[in-house]
């Protein structure tokens, strides 16, 4: 059995945080969903940037939206949802067989939004209905700002992948944001289609504190993290709030640990996926991380649900001198910022690609 469906049985989701149109023709998503237990993926401004500007695949596109009359944005969502929708299409059984509980694929607003709580629920709504497909969630940061729309976001129906959080209390903070909107569902009578994961960041933990800390601490706070928010988690999974809409018909938000691409050249290239492993959650990986854990993975033990030693850890990073509320304040600023400039170098490329084709 290869290590990916070991971790699979685990009870951990796999999915590829990455989509090009070219892994989409080519075959190689298709294969990842079959031979790598491959479950679903994400997407980011980042991720489209890097795909646009280095394939041709997506030069007819271009031409025939500009023909429509679209730029920019537009343009860019056109794109955006001809290749999510495509992938979503082929993580479609896995959608129906689990109940809608696996096989999302993610569609993140425009990073600009992240402070404008009533922009992004406008945009939200848009994206979902043009999408037109059940698995697809829309990604909203879990920024103060965006804790209005993700719970707004819900209530309307649109299913939430709830991004940029680093903190245990921004966790928290993302998950009341969901169960208040799926408890006014209940209350109104709706559906129970509407589903949510949250995002925790693991590898940036790292890279901002290895430079502060000594050899006996290093790539050890992004775990640390990661545990501490899988104790909150199944805390509250065990409440009875979320016990309530479980009896309702709603299923949780799923705990989804995100950039655990390892950072440090010194570190195992599977560093995060072998210490990371738990059942009920996500891990979203790049490409190469997933490729590299097919070949040589192998599994840790699996995360302990008091959180293990995770106080102890963080208590040696703070007596190391690492503010770790303020780190992820400033983590989270940090990476609305890096997404920014991502969006606004992807708007650049579909631009000079645009007057190129034109």
């Amino acid at each position: 059995m290869n290590p990916t469906q070991q971790l699979h049985n685990v009870g951990q989701s796999l999915w590829l945080d990455n989509i090009t149109r070219d892994i989409l023709n080519n075959g190689t998503l298709k294969s990842y969903i079959d031979n790598l237990s491959v479950t679903g993926l994400t997407s980011n401004p980042t991720i489209f940037d890097h795909a646009i500007k280095s394939s041709a695949s997506y030069d007819s596109a271009i031409q025939d939206g500009m023909s429509k009359g679209h730029s920019g944005e537009d343009l860019f969502f056109d794109l955006a949802l001809d290749d999510l929708t495509r992938a979503a299409d082929l993580f479609r059984p896995i959608h129906d067989r689990t109940k809608g509980v696996d096989g999302f694929v993610s569609l993140e607003v425009s990073p600009l939004l992240a402070y404008d709580t009533t922009t992004t629920i406008a945009a939200a709504k848009d994206l979902h209905a043009r999408a037109g497909r059940p698995n697809l969630f829309i990604k909203i940061p879990g920024t103060p700002e965006g804790l209005p729309a993700i719970e707004s976001a819900i209530f309307s129906g649109v299913s939430v992948n709830v991004t940029l959080l680093f903190s245990r209390e921004q966790y928290l903070a993302a998950a009341e944001a969901y169960l208040k909107g799926i408890e006014r569902r209940i209350a109104a009578g709706l559906p129970t289609n509407v589903n949510s994961v949250a995002s925790v960041f693991i590898s940036r933990w790292d890279v901002a504190a290895n430079p502060r800390v000594g050899e006996d601490l290093r790539d050890k706070l992004g775990i640390a993290i990661a545990m501490r928010c899988y104790k909150a988690y199944r805390d509250l999974l065990a409440t009875p709030r979320w016990q309530a809409i479980v009896k309702a018909g709603y299923n949780p938000q799923r705990l989804l640990l995100a950039s655990t691409g390892t950072k440090d050249p010194r570190a195992s290239d599977i560093l995060y996926i072998k210490a990371l492993a738990a059942p009920d959650t996500v891990n979203t990986m790049p490409e190469n991380t997933l490729k590299a854990f097919a070949d040589h993975g192998e599994i840790g033990p699996v995360m302990r649900v008091d959180g293990g030693d995770c106080e102890a850890v963080l208590q040696k990073f703070i007596g190391a001198g690492v503010d770790i509320d303020a780190l992820g304040e400033q983590l989270q600023k940090e990476g609305a910022k890096a997404f920014v400039d991502s969006w606004n170098e992807l708007l650049g490329v579909i631009e000079s690609k645009s007057a190129v084709l034109k």
